[in-house]
């Protein structure tokens, strides 16, 4: 089965935080605050996905607070941090929800991601991920982590839902 079809059956998605919604990179202050730079057009795609009805979800094996105010700032409920079985927080927030794994995305770009990756309907990866997660994905974006990746998967999906023309209406709207 092709990653469109695949798409045209997703009600949930579900991004990594490291190398995914940001570029992977770890930046520290000398008093021990952490900083990650999140790309707003990633975050523009995410509200097009709520807007459009799709459940959307965190889950990244690290714990940060900046994690916690972007999931706010884009109102993502599902949020799930310090998390070492992704596979296994996808399938009590697919339970709770009432999905079948193939209603399911999951988008990430290293080991950690795989058990996640295996299970969902559609898994993606962006253009960063590394080799040996490839094998197991179905879309493979052309953009990297924290450069658009994000905002590409949910684009993909609209489209193969038809939702991306009516996402994109308000905004195209003359006055």
């Amino acid at each position: 089965m092709d990653a469109t079809t695949r798409a045209a059956r997703i009600r949930l998605i579900a991004f990594d935080i490291d190398g995914v919604m940001t570029d992977g990179g770890l930046h520290y202050t000398d008093e021990g605050g952490e900083l990650k730079t999140f790309n707003v057009q990633d975050g523009l795609g995410i509200k097009l996905m709520q807007r459009a009805g799709f459940e959307i979800a965190i889950v990244t094996g690290r714990t940060s607070g900046v994690v916690a105010n972007r999931a706010r700032d884009l109102e993502i409920e599902h949020v799930f941090q310090g998390v070492r079985d992704k596979g296994a927080t996808m399938d009590q927030l697919r339970s709770q929800l009432g999905l079948e794994w193939a209603e399911c995305a999951f988008m990430g770009d290293d080991l950690i991601d795989i058990p996640a990756l295996r299970r969902c309907g559609l898994a993606i990866a962006p253009a960063n991920a590394r080799p040996v997660v490839r094998q197991f994905i179905h879309l493979h974006t052309q953009a990297g982590g924290g450069a658009g990746a994000v905002r590409e998967a949910c684009e993909f999906i609209l489209a193969a839902q038809d939702k991306l023309t009516a996402a994109f209406a308000p905004y195209l709207a003359t006055a």
